[in-house]
């Protein structure tokens, strides 16, 4: 009797766009290990989430607010774009210092507006949800 297949479903579905964001201060003593770490993280994170990184985007640190970073700009452009769905951040003072908190919400409340999540990469935040708090 001939046996008969049936194509194979996909059931994998395509994993989400994601941008990893890196604002750090750079240390005296070790100048990239700040940067070098948050962008381990991030990669780390962004697997263990089966997240796809499109795009790793830095800006020096020291702007309090993000809408004034060149790179921060790019990142609400790809939200805006739909080009993600993810920011992954190491920490809520990657986006604004604990002295301007305020900047930190206008942003994360801008990416919602495109349907775009902010999550933290750092281990103590990510071991929940990883997401803003």
């Amino acid at each position: 009797m001939p046996t008969t297949s049936t194509p194979q479903e996909k059931t994998d579905a395509p994993a989400a766009a994601a941008v990893l964001y890196v604002c750090v201060e750079r240390s005296l003593t070790a100048p990239g290990l700040a940067q070098e770490r948050a962008e381990q993280e991030g990669q780390t994170f962004a697997r263990a989430h089966g997240l796809a990184l499109v795009e790793t985007i830095t800006d020096p640190f020291g702007t309090p607010d993000p809408i004034h970073r060149e790179g921060w700009r790019r990142v609400r452009a790809m939200a805006a774009a739909g080009e993600v769905s993810t920011v992954i951040v190491r920490w809520p003072t990657t986006l604004a210092p604990e002295s301007r908190h305020e900047l930190r919400y206008r942003e994360v409340n801008a990416l919602a507006e495109h349907g775009v999540t902010v999550r933290y990469s750092w281990a103590p935040l990510a071991a929940g949800s990883g997401g803003l708090r």
